[in-house]
C-alpha cells in the first residue's frame, strides 16, 4: 500500500511507484484528498495499473477501510506531513488512509516532508516519537531544497532510497520486530584522505557502500542513525542524518561527538593510518624529474580512542580489512578486537578486486566473548543485518 498525504512532494511518490511496480511489486495506492490536489487519480491508477482507493463510500460492501490494511505486506506513506503524522500519532481513521493504518499488521514506514520549522515543532518530534514507540519506521527527511526559496531539513528523502528502505523491510518479513527501535547508532563509511599539498592527498579505496549498507539496515530496523560519511559518493541513505567528513581527524571529532550517549557505534570506515607530518601551502612542483621526500606521521586510532572511552552498555564494531589470507587475517583481527577493547569486529580480506568498491563482501565476525560467525560471501546489505544481528545480541 503507498499512501500519499497532501504536499507538495507527492509529485515524487510518482517516482516511488514506478519503482515499486517495476521490481515486481503489486501496489494500491490511497491518496488523501488534499494530495489529489497535487497528483489526480488516474495519474496514480495508470503508474499502479490498480485501482485507486480514495475514500471509505466507494466499494463499500467490500469494506475497503479494514481489507486494505489486512492484505497488505508493507505500508508506505510518502510523503508523509505533519498533518498526516499527528493523525496516525493519536490514531485518527477520518479518511481512509487513517483506517488503513489503523487496520495494516504489516511493517509501516513514514517518509515525512514538511517544512524545516513544522518539522522541528515539539508537537511534530512528540507524534514522530510516539510512532516510533510502537515499532513504525518514520524516516528523516532530507536536507535541501523545500517549497519556494526555502532550504532545510524537511525534504523528502531520494525515492530511490525511500524504495531501498521499503525493499528492506519486505525482505524481513512482516514478523520482524524492528528491534532498534529506541536506539541511537553511529556508522562510519568511506575513506578518509590526508592532503599532502592542495591537489594531492593521501587516501585508500574504500567506496563506502558497506557503511551505507549498515545505515540503511539500522533505520530499516527503526534505529535513529547517524551516518559519518568520508569522501563518498553515494546517495543519501533515507532516514540517516549525515555528517560529511574528509581527514581522520574530522571523523574523529565527528563520530566522538556523534557517539556520546549512542547505544552502538560501528567503524566501517576506513581511516588513513598515516598523514603528511606538514601540508603544502601550494602545490609541489617537479624539478628535474626528482621525486621529493614525503615524511609521514600516524593518524590517532578512533575506535581504540572509543574502546578505552566506552560507556557501560554501548556496543563498538571495529573492523579489521587486511591482505592476508583467511586465517591470518583472523588473527590479525582478535589482535586488533583486544587492543581497541571493542566488542564485535568484522574481519575480511581486501584488495584491488576484493571487497573495496565490490557488491559483496566475505567476513569473519568475532566478539570479544569469544564467538566467531563465519559467514558465506553475502551481499553487503545481508552482511549489514548480520552484524546487526550481533548488536542486537549485545543489547540482550
Amino acid at each position: 500500500m503507498l499512501g500519499v498525504a497532501g504536499g507538495i512532494a507527492a509529485y515524487k511518490a510518482c517516482e516511488l511507484l514506478r519503482q515499486l511496480t517495476e521490481s515486481g511489486h503489486q501496489v494500491r495506492v490511497v491518496p488523501t484528498a488534499a494530495a489529489l490536489s497535487f497528483v489526480g487519480e488516474a495519474t496514480w491508477a495508470a503508474l499502479s495499473g490498480q485501482p485507486v482507493s480514495t475514500d471509505v463510500w466507494t466499494d463499500a460492501h467490500e469494506v475497503p477501510h479494514v481489507r486494505l490494511g489486512r492484505e497488505a505486506d508493507l505500508v508506505v506513506v510518502a510523503p508523509a506531513t505533519a498533518d498526516l503524522l499527528a493523525r496516525a500519532a493519536a490514531g485518527l481513521a477520518d479518511d481512509l488512509l487513517t483506517n488503513v493504518l489503523l487496520t495494516a499488521r504489516c511493517p509501516i514506514l513514514f517518509a515525512p516532508a514538511m517544512h524545516t520549522e513544522m518539522w522541528e515543532h515539539p508537537a511534530t518530534q512528540a507524534n514522530v516519537a510516539t510512532l516510533r514507540s510502537r515499532g513504525i519506521v518514520v524516516l528523516e527527511p532530507a536536507v535541501g531544497r523545500l517549497t519556494g526559496a526555502d532550504t532545510g531539513k524537511g525534504r523528502l528523502p531520494e525515492p530511490a532510497e525511500i524504495f531501498a528502505a521499503a525493499v528492506r523491510l519486505l525482505r524481513r518479513g512482516a514478523d520482524a520486530a524492528p528491534d532498534l527501535v529506541g536506539r541511537h547508532v553511529v556508522v562510519t563509511a568511506g575513506g578518509t584522505r590526508e592532503p599532502i599539498d592542495p591537489v594531492r592527498f593521501i587516501g585508500n579505496r574504500s567506496s563506502g557502500k558497506q557503511g551505507y549498507a549498515i545505515a540503511r539496515a539500522a533505520v530499516a530496523r527503526g534505529a535513529k542513525v547517524t551516518l559519518v560519511a568520508a569522501n563518498v559518493g553515494l546517495p543519501d541513505p533515507a532516514g540517516a542524518d549525515l555528517v560529511r567528513v574528509e581527514t581522520t581527524e574530522q571523523l574523529r571529532q565527528a563520530v566522538l561527538a556523534a557517539a556520546s550517549g549512542a547505544d552502538a557505534v560501528i567503524m566501517a570506515a576506513a581511516p588513513a593510518d598515516f598523514r603528511p607530518a606538514e601540508f603544502v601551502a601550494s602545490k609541489i612542483k617537479k624539478v628535474d624529474g626528482v621525486a621529493p621526500t614525503l615524511e609521514l606521521v600516524t593518524n590517532p586510532d578512533i575506535a581504540a580512542e572509543l574502546g578505552a572511552a566506552k560507556p557501560a552498555g554501548q556496543v563498538l564494531v571495529a573492523f579489521a580489512a587486511e591482505t592476508a589470507d583467511l586465517e591470518r587475517a583472523v588473527a590479525a583481527g582478535q589482535e586488533k578486537l583486544l587492543r581497541k577493547r571493542a566488542d564485535l569486529i568484522v574481519v575480511n580480506e581486501v584488495g584491488v578486486d576484493k571487497t573495496f568498491g565490490a557488491e559483496h563482501n566475505q567476513a569473519v565476525i568475532l566478539g570479544a566473548d569469544g564467538i566467531r560467525y563465519t559467514l558465506p560471501e553475502l551481499s553487503k546489505d545481508d552482511l549489514a543485518d548480520r552484524i546487526l544481528d550481533r548488536v542486537v545480541d549485545r543489547f540482550a
